[in-house]
Order: structure tokens, then sequence, then C-alpha cells
């Protein structure tokens, strides 16, 4: 996504996508001017650290990383006075599919990230911050690691940044590629070189999280809004978006739509004039059959249920769903839902780490289910067996991925039972076994790897 451009202004007013990507835009001059670092000098200067998280706090920033948890009350529980050392790192482990709006940022913005964390360490008296990126990431990698590089030579890190008694030292952190990582307890088992698997809470990780010591953990995206909020402060932050809901959103579009890529949007903006204006609509002129809000953990929404709705985080709740990561997948009319839930729980069932007997069991019990069905030796018992399983998985498991695999695949059964009915006694698809419709791509020439903007 590094040689995209910013998306159409129709979905409002713009905190990322501001400015014209190019092959150097992503660099600390580029940054520095436009006004990247003010607020961070600013803040070192002339604010305590207990003023950037009043400012964070009132401003509502909501984490953007799938929980919506508000940011400046996580930074609120670290004690600024228990003589322990304190630790933020930056949630980089993009791995829900359908999401890839962190990976932009990364790649076109990097240091808005950055600066992000450094305000964040300075909030909570930290002196050591972590980036954990996704290892199959390699030009966000780099663009990251870059920017720390950059930073550190130009006296934004290290010892007395910008001549201020305050220090901060930075390690970029690459997984390997574990999609349960990105869970917050897990990164951190990681990050200690233990097997990334999660762990029971509480103890809260602001209370023993890395090395057993009060650490934060925030989204690239949820850094990326702290210095917009110091710069412009929380009252005119607080003009975009919705009172409960205030700012913007990153949203990474893909599926069968016309324009997909990576969109900012503004708190409270028109689901479909999204889908049908700013994004193009469905390829083919198709109808749009369902959206996959927030990345596959989220619930389906149809057509019916997204009319009228506004892009915020109380309007998808109320219609049913969540925005969860802002990865959203539209699915055209003529696709067959069967497959679509067979490929969802095929992931869920590779990524489980198995350390919770619900989740290992079950999520394989579900894929062999399902592609049960779809070889057409379905039993009629089997759409019971699915709600079964994953009722048994609901709130069983330490983290959330059996709960967000069953949450997928019972969404689609509420909305398409028809589909498995059918494959089930018919041993067909009433689709045609469809996944994918024309691809408008199909015989161009790839774009050689040296011709993106900026790769290198």
């Amino acid at each position: 996504m590094s040689d995209a451009t910013p998306s159409p202004t129709l979905s409002g007013r713009k905190f990322f996508m501001n400015f014209p990507v190019t092959a150097q835009s992503h660099e600390l001059a580029a940054y520095r001017a436009r006004g990247g670092y003010q607020a961070l000098e600013q803040v070192l200067r002339e604010r305590q650290p207990a003023d950037v998280i009043k400012e964070v706090s009132a401003a509502g920033l909501l984490g953007h990383g799938g929980a919506a948890f508000p940011a400046g009350r996580k930074w609120g529980v670290i004690r600024p006075d228990d003589g322990e050392p304190h630790y933020v790192c930056m949630n980089a482990d993009e791995g829900e599919p359908g999401t890839f709006k962190d990976r932009w940022l990364l790649e076109c913005v990097p240091h808005m990230s950055l600066e992000g964390l450094i305000l964040a360490s300075y909030a909570i008296g930290g002196r050591h911050a972590f980036i954990y990126i996704r290892g199959e990431f390699d030009l966000a990698w780099r663009r990251i690691q870059g920017a720390v590089e950059e930073a550190y030579a130009a006296g934004l890190l290290g010892k007395n940044i910008l001549g201020t008694s305050y220090s901060l030292d930075v390690v970029v952190y690459r997984g390997a590629g574990s999609y349960v990582c990105g869970e917050a307890s897990a990164m951190l088992a990681s990050l200690e070189g233990k097997k990334g698997w999660p762990r029971n809470r509480p103890p809260r990780l602001t209370v023993k999280g890395l090395y057993q010591k009060p650490t934060v953990v925030n989204n690239v995206e949820t850094l990326a809004n702290v210095p917009v909020i110091m710069r412009l402060g929380a009252e005119e932050f607080r003009r975009t978006g919705t009172p409960k809901s205030p700012g913007t959103q990153m949203i990474s579009i893909s599926g069968h739509i016309v324009r997909p890529g990576v969109y900012e949007v503004e708190y409270g903006y028109s689901w479909e004039r999204f889908l049908f204006e700013d994004c193009g609509g469905m390829l083919g002129g198709r109808e749009l059959k369902c959206v996959i809000p927030g990345g596959v953990s989220t619930k389906i929404l149809d057509r019916d249920e997204i009319r009228g709705v506004t892009l915020d985080h109380n309007s998808a709740v109320a219609a049913g769903s969540q925005l969860g990561s802002g990865g959203m997948i539209a699915v055209a009319e003529g696709t067959c839902m069967v497959r679509l839930a067979r490929v969802i729980q095929r992931f869920y069932h590779h990524e489980s780490c198995g350390q919770c007997t619900p989740c290992r069991e079950g999520m394989g019990w579900m894929e062999r289910v399902l592609d049960r069905i779809v070889r057409g030796e379905g039993r009629p018992e089997d759409i019971d067996r699915l709600y079964h399983i994953s009722n048994a998985n609901d709130g069983t498991t330490i983290c959330s991925l059996g709960d967000s695999a069953g949450y997928a695949c019972t969404a689609i059964l509420d909305h398409y039972r028809e589909e498995f009915e059918y494959y089930i006694k018919n041993g067909r698809s009433m689709m045609g076994g469809v996944l994918a419709i024309d691809d408008p791509f199909a015989g161009a020439v790839p774009t050689p790897l040296h011709a993106v903007a900026g790769a290198r």
C-alpha cells in the first residue's frame, strides 16, 4: 500500500491521509515539514506526564486495535510513583484477515506512530518501549526501523531527548507470524522469548505486563492519534467524529468492491455512502450480499442491516456487530456462504495456539464439519452441531480466538441457514460454490517490485 494515494475527501476530515504519498514522504524531513514532532517538543518542554494522560482522556481516544477501550483510562492505571519500570509496546502484529490499515500507517507515515509511542512512554514514565511488528511485513518493518534510526540520529530518541531530561530507548521486534500474538499478553510472552500463549487475567497487563512490570499495549493507529490530540487539543479533536466515538477510523476494505484499499473516515459517516460512493460499489454491478465490518472475527451484517447505519462503534454494536480492527470485507450476491464459513474456520483452526482445550479441539471439529458439508457429505444434524461447538467455546478460553471463531460461523448460519440446509440436502452449493466473481485485473501486467514508490 505504500504507493497508494490519499482516499477521496467525501468521508470527512483527515488526520493521517492528508498528504500526497511519494517515495520520500515517509522520511523524517517530510514528516517534520508537515508539523511532525512539534507536539513532542512542546510536551517535553512545557507539560508534565500527567497532562498528557489528562488530554488524551479528555479527547475520548478509543483503542483502534479492535476492543475500542479508552486509551487515557488504560494509561491512567499506571502509578507514576510505584518505583517500578514502566513499558509501552506498540502492537503492530496486524494479523486479522481483511485488516491492513496499520500496514499503511507503518509504510507511509511511520514517524506519526513513533511520535505517539514516545508521548505515551513519557506519559507513564517509561524509559524503554517496544514495537512488535508482524514478521511477514517487510516494507513496513524497514520503514518503522528506518524511522527509529532517523529519530535516534536527530536526538528524538536516546538520552536527553531534544535537550530535555527525558530519555527513551525503542526496540523494534519482529514476530514469527502467529495470529494469536496479536493478543496483548501473548505478544508480551513472545517479546520475553517464550511461547506466544495468552495469559490468564487478572492481573491486568497495566499491573503485571512485560517482565511482570506495568505495561501499556496500544495499537499502531491508536498511538498515531496521540500527536494529533496533543497538537490540536482535546476540544478540537472532539469536533471530529461523534460524541461517543471521537476522531476518525482507518478502514481497509477488500472483497468484491470496485475500489479496495485504505480509507480514513470520520466516525459517524454513512456506511452506505462509504461503500457505494467512496468505494465505488460492488464489482460487476452486483448487489451487496453482506459485509464483514472489522475483520473476520466480527459478525457479518447484510444489506438491510447496514441501511441507515453510520460508521461508529455504538451504531455498529446496535446493528449487531462491531467495527473491530477496521478490516472491512464486502461480499457480493452469488457468493457461497458455506464455503466462506469454511475458509474462515480453516484459518482459525490453523491459528489456534492449542493452549485451551475448547479452542484446540473445537476449531478442528468445526472445520471438519464444514469440510464434510462442502464435500457433499453433510448430515442434517451438522448445523446444530456447529451451534453447539460455538456455544461450548464461548467464554471458556483464555483469549477470545475461540469465541470469535464461533461468532463468525454462527453469524453466517443465522443469516444464511438455507444455504447450509440446501448444501446438506443436495450435496452441492446453492450458489455453485462461488467465492470470487470476475476479476477486473485479470490479464494485467504485474507492477515490478522496484517500481513501487519508495520501495528499497
